[in-house]
């Protein structure tokens, strides 16, 4: 009998994601090497990113663009640049 496998695609490069590298955040599939932050590129963990609209990010990427926006009804991702220093 020929392995099936899996069907599920990981969002970020659209491949097929096998079980032992799947990691799955808010019912979406990704491939762990491809869980990153959408601006600092930095490897996100299941406890350590927060994601709006599909779009992730983690935790202190998130939490300044909201404060630089007022919101979370901006488009994050259309900011070129920003700094975390205070």
């Amino acid at each position: 009998m020929p392995f099936i496998g899996t069907q599920q695609k990981c969002k970020a490069c659209e491949k097929t994601v096998y079980p032992v590298e799947l990691l799955s955040a808010d019912g979406v599939p990704y491939h762990k090497s491809f869980f990153k932050c959408s601006h600092c590129k930095g490897t996100l963990k299941l406890g350590t990113y927060s994601s709006i609209k599909g779009v992730l990010y983690c935790k202190p990427r998130f939490e300044q663009l909201f404060k630089e926006t007022g919101n979370f009804n901006k488009n994050f991702q259309s900011r070129k640049s920003f700094s975390l220093a205070g």
